[in-house]
């Protein structure tokens, strides 16, 4: 049992090559959503929210998510662009921390991605103020039918507010659970030349 526990399974080498293997492993196990990620934002004064979000696509250049900026996320990402996105996959007991800057997508980007979307979904990003306050449910209802007969037999238009985010990462780290709560944690670091280091962290 002793090799065992030293068996390093997070190595030094590409940290989004390694994502990729988690993630791809994590779609065959997980039994919902295993592209739910936490977003946590904050406030300009440091006032943290956080939320679970959808990954809608990720590589050498980030991790892409959609959603309302006009939503609170939307405007804690306008005033302060840091934040950090978390995978946990408790089928694989791992989990992934992610820490980076946020892009806007293309507007092509998006428009390719929300027309993806059903249209009931589209009909409810038209329809939604997110984060505002309802006064009740009927009242989210009405607007989405008025959505869906003001786009009867035509392609829905995405709403100008409604986007995509790139998180640049500038940080992940690989957390492996172990017996004994003996986990393995590795921490990888961009560098100014876009490097990567990396360094194991004690659990």
């Amino acid at each position: 049992m002793e090799n065992d526990l030293a068996r390093e399974v997070v190595p030094h080498g590409d940290p989004i090559d390694l994502f990729r293997a988690w993630y791809d492993e994590a779609r065959t196990t997980e039994p919902n959503d295993s592209n739910a990620m936490a977003l946590a934002t904050a406030t300009p004064d440091g006032h943290p929210s956080v939320r679970m979000v959808l990954l809608k696509g990720y590589g050498p250049d980030g991790f892409v998510f959609y959603t309302n900026g006009h939503s609170r996320k939307g405007r804690e990402i306008a005033a302060n662009p840091n934040v950090a996105l978390l995978f946990h996959w408790k089928s694989l007991r791992r989990q992934i921390r992610i820490e980076g800057h946020l892009q806007p997508v293309t507007a092509h980007e998006a428009d390719a991605y929300f027309h993806s979307r059903a249209r009931d979904s589209q009909l409810g990003a038209v329809a939604s103020d997110q984060s505002a306050p309802l006064d009740s449910r009927e009242t989210f209802l009405a607007r989405y039918e008025a959505a869906r007969e003001r786009f009867e037999g035509k392609e829905v238009d995405r709403p100008a507010h409604w986007g995509g985010y790139r998180v640049v990462p500038s940080a992940l780290e690989f957390w492996h659970d172990r017996e004994h709560r003996l986990h393995e944690r590795r921490r990888f670091v961009r560098g100014e030349d876009g490097g990567w280091s990396s360094t194991l962290l004690y659990p």
